[in-house]
Order: structure tokens, then C-alpha cells, then sequence
């Protein structure tokens, strides 16, 4: 099967490089295509990819189509595509807030794919939720997991409104956590300690719990009472967290990030 990937931005590049360095499509070379001159010449010179800058020179022969392109460039795109399409490939989208019934209705075909990303992958650290069209077979279905897990973790969802869920989750989480981060920097940085050592100490302090959390099967409120004797001083910061209502604020954030991701899919 041949292999197209439309944008070759963060995402979209981050997935090509995964799936060529995982073999997952075999002897076929993986195509982009994108508009960026600049990029296009870094990615000829590369010379992994077979590289396109216009839509009727490589969509024709795609049996699969990975759309990484901005939400707001989808219509243009789709102008595009429609003309050129044959034999109704697998699309898959990696476009934030745009639907399975815009993604069909736009193109004239039935097999597509929604899936939401998150910016870890850039590191092979992704995790990846995906929902799939009814029309999509069971082999289809495998491949596009292959597909998706190889910056990560992919798991297939049981509806798509999971999507914008998981969106609110683990598409976003990561901006959660840095922002944590950035207060615990911050806090460091406050007693003195200098940028490099506040990033060692905070960023592994990250890296060591997260460990223990996926390595047990206690909850976070286990882990914290290991951690935070009664009167303590790790109890006296969560008693402050539990004060100023930290937990109920980021549970909140998810709900604004989840009602905003619905908005988006009607646009």
C-alpha cells in the first residue's frame, strides 16, 4: 500500500520518520507532500521520502492519506483532493476538531480515521487515541493502529466524541504539565538555585515519580500519603494545593479544554 502524508509540519513529519524507521510499510517509500519551499528542499535533500509539492502528482496513487495539516487550510485542501481521488482510500487525520462526517461529506468518500495526537510523540513518547468509520475493515483498522503506535502509544476509541475527551486529556495534558513545571521552576529558581540545576531537580523529580506511579498500582492519593507524613512539610504544600483548590482548577481546565474542542468541530 502506498502511503501519502499531507504536511509535513510537527506531526506530520514526526509520523512519516516513525513509520519509516519501523519498516511499517514495507518496501513502499512513504510520499509528502507540502507547500513549504524551504521544507521541501530540506526533505529532498534527506532523500527518504518521495516529495511533492503539488496534490495531482501523488494523491491519485495513495491507497492510504494521513492529513497533518492545519484545521483552517482543510477546505482548500479538500478542493484539492476531491478531483483526484480513486478507489477510495484510507484517510486518516491527525486535524484538530474536524469531524469524520466533515472529512466525508468534503471528500466523497467513506473510509476515514479521526485520530488526536499529542506533542510527546516528537520523542516516541506519544499517545494517540483514534476512532474509526464503521466502513473501515478490520485489516485497515490493525495497520492504522501499527501506523499511529509508532511515535508511541495508540488505542482505539469506542465513540468519537472520545476524541475531544481525550483531547482534553492526553492531547492537551502535556500543556498541563508544563505548566506544573513551569510553577515548580519557578518555585526553585525563587530559593536561589540556578536555571541548570533547577531543570535537573524538577525534571527528574518528574521522571521518578511518574515511574513509580506506572510501575504500582496505587492511586496518586497512596503515593501521596507515602510521601507526606502528618505535619510535615510535603503535607503543609498539599494542604496549601488543597486550599487554593489547585485539583478542582485543573479539572476545570479540562471541561473549558473538552467545550472548546466541541466548538471546533462545528466549525
Amino acid at each position: 500500500m502506498k502511503l501519502l502524508v499531507i504536511g509535513a509540519g510537527n506531526m506530520g513529519l514526526t509520523y512519516a520518520k516513525a513509520i519509516h524507521r519501523f519498516g511499517i510499510m514495507g518496501n513502499e517509500r512513504i510520499m509528502i507532500m507540502d507547500k513549504s519551499p524551504e521544507k521541501l528542499a530540506e526533505l529532498r535533500a534527506d532523500g527518504v521520502f518521495d516529495v511533492y509539492d503539488q496534490s495531482e502528482d501523488c494523491v491519485p496513487k495513495a491507497d492510504m492519506i494521513m492529513l497533518a495539516v492545519k484545521p483552517q487550510h482543510k477546505d482548500s485542501l479538500f478542493n484539492e483532493m476531491k478531483p483526484l481521488i480513486h478507489d477510495n482510500p484510507l484517510i486518516i487525520s491527525v486535524m484538530a476538531g474536524v469531524t469524520i462526517e466533515t472529512i466525508q461529506k468534503a471528500l466523497g468518500l467513506q473510509k476515514v480515521v479521526r485520530a488526536m495526537p499529542n506533542l510527546p510523540a516528537q520523542v516516541g513518547l506519544g499517545m494517540t487515541t483514534f476512532y474509526a468509520d464503521n466502513s473501515v475493515n478490520p485489516n485497515e483498522e490493525i495497520l492504522t493502529e501499527k501506523l499511529l503506535a509508532s511515535t508511541g502509544e495508540a488505542i482505539k476509541i469506542l465513540k468519537e466524541d472520545d476524541i475531544n475527551t481525550s483531547t482534553a486529556v492526553s492531547g492537551s495534558g502535556p500543556a498541563y504539565i508544563f505548566y506544573f513545571l513551569e510553577g515548580m521552576l519557578n518555585g526553585a529558581k525563587h530559593y536561589g538555585f540556578d536555571d541548570a540545576t533547577a531543570k535537573k531537580l524538577v525534571t527528574q523529580t518528574f521522571v521518578g515519580a511518574l515511574e513509580l506511579f506506572k510501575q504500582s498500582d496505587l492511586s496518586p492519593t497512596e503515593w501521596m500519603d507515602r510521601v507526606a507524613s502528618k505535619g510535615g512539610t510535603t503535607r503543609e504544600a498539599l494542604n496549601t494545593f488543597e486550599k487554593e483548590r489547585v485539583g478542582e482548577a485543573i479539572q476545570k481546565g479540562m471541561i473549558a479544554c473538552y467545550d472548546r474542542a466541541i466548538e471546533l468541530s462545528k466549525l
